[in-house]
């Protein structure tokens, strides 16, 4: 009986540290596509670490990217960039890749 309670554990682990770094790719991938969207409307540098702080903060909103690609469709729009759904998109594949990368260059 012990090893099927060693097996649940290793599996109940593995699944932690994969919704763990889940997680983490997420958040690293908001902030850099926040980055990206701040440089675009020609934030400073200042405000480009806060706009990233905000996108990721606005990730919390509700379950998937939608609520992401909203703010960042809105505020392009409103700062006068031409941007549309697909770009944002494509622009987050791009960056959940390279935040996926970024971490894994940690360990």
């Amino acid at each position: 009986m012990t090893t099927f309670d060693d097996r649940e554990r290793a599996f109940e682990t593995n699944f932690a540290r994969e919704q763990d770094m889940a997680f983490r790719i997420t958040a690293r991938r908001n902030r850099l596509i926040g980055t990206w969207a701040a440089e675009l409307m020609g934030l400073t540098p200042e405000e480009t670490d806060a706009y990233a702080k905000a996108v990721v903060q606005a990730d919390f909103e509700e379950a998937g990217d939608e609520d992401v690609i909203r703010k960042l469709l809105g505020d392009l729009t409103s700062a006068g960039v031409d941007m549309d759904d697909s770009t944002i998109r494509t622009a987050l594949d791009q960056k959940t890749i390279e935040a996926r990368r970024q971490l894994l260059e940690l360990k």
